[in-house]
């Protein structure tokens, strides 16, 4: 089946569903430990993914592989709990068709977040990062092939990745909360293998402040159809490349819920002030 047949399935499965996707619904994708972000989500309606035509199923143990729906301080909501990885297998195609989908579906508004190890040696572990702008190193774009128009241009201006409106929204209530946000270029490799101390040496110095194995292939998807993009990052853990430590992804999940609290709280209070900033 063609790419975009496959995508509007999806998205007629959910809509049958779903019955009726509101107006100014903001979607968001849970990362790595993240999963309890969904908690705050009030009257779930939840599909698991391996139940959408033709959708994706995620293979990494920490993410669900569920789609909610529902609402966060009466803000109406979809959440993707769990995403999809270019280490396992996935196509940037593939890694991309819950983006694809949330298009076809009218979303406008998209927060990406994710764990991610801190390049930046003054940020903390522990604290969100907000994404100002990315570093694509996988060599990889889902734009590659052939271009859907009705999805958006053959060559999409990059500029603006992360919407400036709704980054300047997060620093403002991240203040108000008294919440530490770090703020700074993230970097997508493609893994699963961590980074060598060279490797890590060489990142820092291309300008990456925080590094993952998710979020660029997204969000170049979603700027492709015109959806504006909040980006935060959970930073599990700091990689200074002359006291390398080992980290595993135990350590990563167990520093990501334990930051979720913060996450959470940032998010609704942003998501409080999103629809107006966000039409």
């Amino acid at each position: 089946m063609e790419y975009h047949r496959k995508i509007r399935h999806s998205a007629a499965y959910i809509h049958e569903k779903l019955d009726k996707i509101q107006a100014g619904t903001v979607a968001f994708i849970t990362g790595t430990g993240l999963g309890p972000l969904t908690a705050a989500i009030e009257n779930p309606v939840v599909i698991p993914y391996a139940d959408i035509d033709q959708f994706p199923v995620s293979s990494v143990k920490s993410h669900a592989g569920r789609l909610i729906s529902g609402t966060i301080e009466g803000v109406p909501v979809l959440a993707l709990d769990g995403r999809f990885h270019l280490y396992e297998g996935f196509t940037p195609q593939e890694a991309t068709h819950n983006i694809r989908v949330l298009g076809e579906l009218g979303i406008k508004t998209l927060v990406l977040t994710n764990a991610v190890g801190a390049l930046n040696p003054s940020f903390e572990v522990g604290c969100p990062m907000l994404i100002e702008d990315h570093i694509n190193l996988t060599g990889l774009t889902p734009l590659r092939g052939e271009n859907i128009d009705a999805w958006g241009d053959r060559f999409p201006d990059m500029c603006t990745v992360y919407d400036p409106a709704l980054r300047k929204l997060a620093i403002q209530k991240a203040l108000e909360l008294g919440i530490r946000l770090e703020r700074g270029v993230f970097m997508q490799i493609q893994g699963p293998n961590m980074e060598t101390p060279a490797e890590t040496r060489m990142y820092r110095a291309m300008g990456a402040d925080a590094i993952g194995m998710s979020t660029c292939m997204e969000a170049i998807a979603a700027h492709h159809m015109g959806i504006r993009i909040l980006g935060l990052s959970c930073l599990t853990n700091k990689n200074l490349p002359d006291c390398m430590q080992e980290a595993s992804l135990d350590q990563v999940i167990a520093q990501a819920e334990k930051s979720s609290t913060s996450m959470v709280k940032l998010l609704r209070a942003i998501l409080k002030e999103m629809p107006e900033t966000a039409e």
